[in-house]
This record gives C-alpha cells, structure tokens and sequence, in this order.
C-alpha cells in the first residue's frame, strides 16, 4: 500500500502517478519505465483528472490546460450566405420554370435596357412600364447569363463581399450593395444611350464592395481575415480616403482591376462564347468607384481621435 501521492506500481515494473486532485482537463503525464522516461503529452484521462501528481521521486507532474478550438476554416457571414442563396435561387428558377419566350422576357422585365430612358422606340415597347424603369436599377444585379458568369462573381463577392459585411452589418452591407448597382447602372446608362441590350449580372455591386473592402484591409494591424471571423480587426478605424489613395499596396490592386477591365473593353479578353455576352466594364468602373467614394457614408466604425479629420468623400 503506497502513502498518499505516491505512485502505484504496476506488474512489469511500469508505475503511474496517482491522483491528488480531480477536475476536468486533460493532463501532461509522465511513465517511468525501467531505465528511462517516456512522456505522454495530453493524454486524456477517463472522468475528471484535474489535479496535481507526484512522482515517488518527488517531482511534481502538473496539469495542462485544454487545448484552444480550432477555428473554422470557412466563417462566410449569413449576410453573404444569404446573397449567394438568392443568386442562384433566380438563376435556378430561370433555367427550372421558364421556357426559352418566358426568360426573354423575364430579362427584358428585370434588367437594366438604357433605351428605357429617352429611347421613343423602347418607351412603352417595353415590359413594366414605369416601375421598371425604376426596378431594373437594382434588379438587374439578381440575373446572370450562365453558370460561368454566375460563378464568376461569387468568386469575387464572397472574400470582398465578407469582409464589408463583417465590418457593415447586414442592413448596411444590403443597402450598400443596392446603391453601388445602382450607381453602376447609371455609369452604363451614361456611356450606352438609347442602346437596347439588356444589361444583367451583380458586378458593378461586388466591384463596390471590393473597392469598399480596400479602404480597410491594408491598414496597419487590420489583417482582415476573408475567411476566417475578422471581427476585431473588421472594428479599426478606417484610414481617410486621401491615405488610401497614397497606399502602394492599394494602387498596385486599383491599376490591376483596371487594367482587366480595359482588356474586357478592348475586346482583348471575352466573356463567354455566345452572343450578347460583353462585359459591361463602365459599369464595373461606376460601382468600384461609387464603393470607394461612399465607404464613409456606410462604415459604423467612427475615426479614431490620431487620425486627422478626412475630408468630404
């Protein structure tokens, strides 16, 4: 019979340590065998084995916490789950429910035509009258061509889209997105009069919202996770606009996206091989810049007291 902790021996010449005290976590142990030590790191203990142990040669063996969790690797806000759900929602009921006649005309009720505004052939030709004419600034952004086209932009609005909402809440981050279509449909009315191809696809939002997402994720210590639960650092203070526009790292990203949406719009890259299917970059152009300029107005996050007073944007 061995005294209190002292360790019980077992046939074979092995011995354990023996409990002192009981709790609920796992312990580091250490086995004596004849001639050597071997060590069992977290090695889980049957029921509670919080405690203390003590070795016959007096060492005393202490507890190691639990481990951390782990993190998710995927942590995509229900803000962006949600959006994603309806993209491919419409386009599902698209390709389900409607016959070739009937997704004509879906488009040409829910997309954006600028010969709706001062074309005298399209007024009244149209389907939707006047409330289309004010719908299909938003609504276009829910209709995408093909599978290609539809993957493609939740490529991009899932890491960018992530972050804005992160750091927007869902409310905002929605309402964001709608005015940054909008925007962008203006852009494309701007350079399109009186052109009657429908324009369909939610680019010129997620292109805000990339260019949203710029004007925090560069910043010192922000670190912003687009997978990963970036909360913290998604709370930052924003730098002002005039800072972003002086940081390397932004304009190397704002010379890349426009220089793929100049080979879009030369025609040097094409999207999909069927007709009807060019890119819409002026839009693009219209929502990225819309995003950048209106960040301020959307972000809750107020400027923190060592940053200077940003001015108007």
């Amino acid at each position: 019979m061995t005294a209190p902790g002292r360790a019980q021996h077992e046939p074979g010449g092995r011995c354990e340590p023996r409990r002192l005290q009981k709790g609920g976590r796992r312990s580091s142990l250490l086995f004596f065998t004849p001639g050597k030590w071997l060590s069992a790191a977290s090695v889980a203990c049957p029921g509670r084995c919080r405690g203390l142990f003590r070795h016959p040669s007096g060492a005393i063996l202490t507890e190691q916490s639990t481990a951390k969790p782990r993190e998710p690797i995927f942590n995509i806000p229900a803000a962006i789950v949600t959006t994603v759900a309806a993209l491919v929602l419409v386009h599902v009921a698209r390709i389900v429910l409607l016959t070739d006649d009937q997704d004509v005309d879906f488009v040409l009720m829910f997309g954006f035509i600028p010969a709706r505004y001062g074309s005298a052939i399209a007024i009244g030709s149209l389907p939707g009258g006047f409330a289309a004419d004010l719908w299909t600034f938003f609504t276009y952004a829910f209709i995408h061509a093909d599978w290609t086209h539809l993957g493609l932009n939740l490529a991009w609005l899932v890491p960018f889209g992530s972050a804005v909402a992160r750091r927007f809440c869902a409310w905002r981050y929605a309402l964001f997105m709608l005015v940054t279509a909008a925007l962008g449909a203006m852009a494309h009315l701007a350079t399109h009069v009186g052109a009657i191809e429908p324009m369909i696809g939610a680019s010129a939002a997620i292109s805000g919202a990339m260019a949203a997402a710029m004007r925090f994720v560069f910043q010192r210590d922000a670190r912003i996770g687009f997978f990963r639960d970036g909360t913290d650092a998604a709370r930052l203070p924003a730098q002002p606009l005039r800072v972003t526009l002086r940081d390397p790292r932004f304009l190397l990203f704002l010379a890349s996206w426009i220089g793929l949406n100049a080979l879009f719009g030369f025609g040097t890259i094409t999207f999909g091989g069927g007709a009807g299917q060019d890119i819409a970059w002026q839009a693009h152009v219209g929502g990225f810049f819309a995003g950048l300029l209106l960040f301020k107005a959307f972000d809750p996050v107020r400027p923190s007291p060592e940053l200077s007073a940003e001015p108007s944007a």
